[in-house]
């Protein structure tokens, strides 16, 4: 089997072209507007916003991680993985390359389960970067636990009447439409009795109750909100998929993006070690660089060997995602570069606020930011602890119960047996090889 850690050629240029582009003409948003990335594009990001989108679709890197059918490259999960790296040093970046979340899982889950008349009304606007979108599934009292959500739909005729409140709804205040997950039959588990509805937002009985921010944000200014559904009457034809298969329409939305989050992690945590080892280089004190201070130099290897392994663990669980086909065959790996991501970005932007000292914490560096931004991960989709028992239940499928009173590598019985294998060889022989196993079993 032939291995080959090389990127082709012709695509390593398009990456080239993105590392330029990002750095030179997108961070600079982050730097003037970062919080109106999310936001209908007024003044003068109207002006510059739409001209940087034209140019990504010039480069053919609109939507990377979309089909062609639907005017992406359709090139896998590997060369989505490799640009999502790029893109992670930005919060503009993946609005000017039409691969923001929520919206580029809502644009998937559309174009799997969505009919004609809801690709024409919802997917294409999207995929255009016209609107924004909404995916509103978690709740006040039940987290990322579906089982003790509470928002549900009761049939009215051929109508939906959809009732709830949904907490942490992404970009809510500036989606044009909602996908919300509700129970439509409660005699059912959560894996069948909940369903998936598009909801435009302009339909009576949607309330935004408030803007729910994180940590740096302004009260009131946050990303996210609660938002309250009460008797929002809905057509039939407003249901995505079929009924009581929201939990499969999850599922294909999150496989790919825990990938693209991953890479874009590895992104903002390799910059987060730029800032630590330009840091070091640059600042004396004590006499010496920070560089030449043992605990500097110990911070910079263990950060680079860190940020490699996960890198190249993302990469390969991409690449099994691109031969199988099937995120069900790679549930553990997803699951496990869940657990890895918060960690990963936290160690290594912890040290490099340490290496910074008191401007690391500061608002004059980007790095507490991605501290919080660590946090969330640890969170987003699913608890870390949540991931872990789906790695362990996963390995453990493997492993069967040792027969017998002792475990199966217990010496003193493999001793017996390699005895027994070889005795006939062993009984022309006076080496005491018996004597010696038996000490070493007994060692």
């Amino acid at each position: 089997m032939a291995w080959d850690f090389e990127t082709d050629e012709s695509f390593q240029s398009q990456l080239d072209w993105a590392s330029e582009f990002v750095g030179s003409e997108v961070m600079p948003l982050d730097v003037l507007w970062r919080e109106r990335a999310y936001e209908p594009l007024t003044g003068a990001p109207r002006e510059i916003v739409p001209p940087l989108k034209q140019r990504v679709r010039d480069q053919g890197l609109w939507g990377y991680h979309l089909s062609p059918e639907l005017g992406g490259a359709g090139r896998g999960q590997v060369e989505n993985g490799l640009l999502n790296e790029i893109l992670g040093r930005s919060h503009w970046a993946p609005v000017i390359f039409g691969s923001n979340a929520p919206d580029s899982g809502n644009a998937e889950i559309i174009a799997h389960f969505g009919t004609t008349e809801q690709r024409a009304r919802y997917l294409q606007p999207l995929l255009d970067g016209e609107i924004f979108s909404c995916f509103s599934m978690t709740e006040p009292q039940g987290g990322a636990d579906p089982a003790v959500f509470a928002t549900h739909a009761e049939r009215d005729g051929t109508d939906w009447i959809l009732n709830g409140e949904k907490y942490f709804s992404t970009n809510a205040h500036v989606a044009s439409f909602f996908i919300v997950m509700a129970w439509t039959s409660s005699g059912e588990s959560a894996h069948r009795g909940m369903s998936m509805f598009l909801v435009p937002a302009d339909t009576p009985g949607i309330e935004i109750v408030r803007r729910v921010g994180v940590l740096g944000e302004p009260t009131g200014h946050g990303m996210h909100s609660l938002v309250r559904y009460a008797n929002v009457r809905l057509p039939g034809e407003a249901l995505l998929g079929a009924e009581g298969q929201a939990f499969a329409i999850a599922q294909t939305r999150l496989g790919g993006g825990r990938i693209h989050h991953a890479m874009r992690s590895v992104g903002l945590a390799r910059w987060a070690m730029d800032m630590m080892c330009e840091r070091a280089v640059s600042r004396h004190t004590a006499g010496s660089r920070l560089a030449d201070k043992q605990a500097v130099q110990a911070f910079i290897a263990d950060s680079w060997a860190q940020l490699e392994q996960f890198r190249l663990f993302v990469l390969q669980t991409a690449w099994k995602i691109d031969k199988y086909r099937d995120y069900l065959k790679v549930r553990k790996d997803i699951a496990a570069i869940k657990v890895l991501l918060p960690k990963v970005l936290s160690d290594i932007v912890g040290r490099a606020i340490q290496v910074h000292g008191a401007i690391g914490v500061s608002t004059d560096l980007p790095l507490a930011r991605m501290m919080v931004t660590a946090a969330s991960l640890g969170l987003a989709d699913g608890p870390t602890e949540v991931h872990q028992m789906t790695v362990t239940r996963q390995l453990l499928r493997d492993y069967t119960a040792a027969e017998g009173t002792w475990p199966s590598q217990y010496l003193p019985e493999l001793a017996e047996r390699a005895r027994a294998k070889y005795a006939g060889i062993l009984a022309r022989y006076d080496t005491g090889l018996g004597e010696l196993a038996d000490a070493a079993a007994t060692a």
